[in-house]
């Protein structure tokens, strides 16, 4: 029962702290079905954006075609932080990659369908209502939603760190640079989280099995990994253990301190040989 009440705690403390990190905005509605989310995984390569070929054909033999220059000068820029390979489609756009950095332009104003897809599933669905010369900024967290946090004219300036101000940091985690975005354990939490996993987890089995659970909604610095990985009893449990957290670490330059948790050599690389391989 004890051990119930102070995990309990402990998440009530880390989401009183999310809802008061950041500006949250205004949370979009998913209107995507359970049924819909269970489809057949989008198929990038043979997707179709061309709502009517023919067109672009007749256009091409017309010497009279022109380009529509009204057809829409508005912007979305979408921030996606959690470590993963996201798909973004915006009416007849579509951007997929790994960077978390999603920025659409010459988007048609009026109500504007988005689509978030996660490694080819789709996550969410909403509408959202563009407005010519402007740029609609949003944040995107799978557990969360989608949140409008601004929409203003456009005045040319392109790069993200002109408004990186505006971006939600619902875990209240930033890096002591300021430079890593979303999730990352601070270190008050990652000192709670840690007494509670010498407190409650004996055996490396519990311990790894509470470590997971923990990475499902968490990042971690090389240090941080380095003093989990040093709480386990056995190199074998150990390697497995920092090859499972390469991908949830934010700062992958530093990862060489997670050496230091290993007894024995042939641990140490296993583990490199393991990272030069992704």
């Amino acid at each position: 029962m004890k051990k119930i009440f102070i995990s309990l705690m402990l998440l009530i403390g880390m989401s009183t702290f999310a809802q008061e990190a950041g500006k949250v905005g205004e949370l979009l509605r998913n209107e995507a079905s359970v049924t819909e989310m269970k489809a057949p995984k989008l198929d990038i390569k043979n997707k179709t954006f061309d709502r009517n070929p023919g067109n672009q054909n007749r256009g091409m033999k017309n010497p009279n075609y022109q380009w529509n220059r009204n057809y829409g000068y508005a912007e979305v820029f979408l921030r996606i932080p959690e470590q993963g390979f996201f798909t973004v489609e915006i009416g007849d756009q579509m951007i997929a990659n790994g960077s978390g950095k999603y920025r659409f332009f010459d988007l048609q104003s009026g109500r504007m369908p988005i689509s978030i897809y996660e490694n080819g599933f789709l996550v969410y669905r909403t509408s959202l209502m563009l407005r010519n010369n402007s740029r609609m900024v949003l944040d995107f967290f799978t557990n969360e939603g989608l949140y409008l946090l601004d929409s203003y004219p456009v005045q040319g300036q392109y790069g993200f760190n002109d408004w990186n101000d505006l971006w939600n940091n619902p875990y209240g985690n930033q890096s002591e640079n300021g430079n890593h975005p979303g999730n990352i354990m601070d270190n008050t939490t990652f000192r709670q989280f840690s007494e509670m996993l010498q407190r409650n987890e004996k055996f490396d089995d519990g311990k790894l099995a509470f470590i997971n659970q923990q990475m499902k909604s968490s990042m971690f610095t090389a240090v941080q990994i380095r003093d989990l990985v040093k709480s386990l009893s056995f190199d074998k449990n150990k390697l497995t253990l920092a090859k499972s957290m390469y991908l949830s670490c934010v700062d992958k330059n530093k990862y060489f301190v997670v050496y230091d948790s290993f007894d024995f050599e042939n641990s140490k690389r296993e583990l490199r040989a393991y990272i030069s391989g992704l």
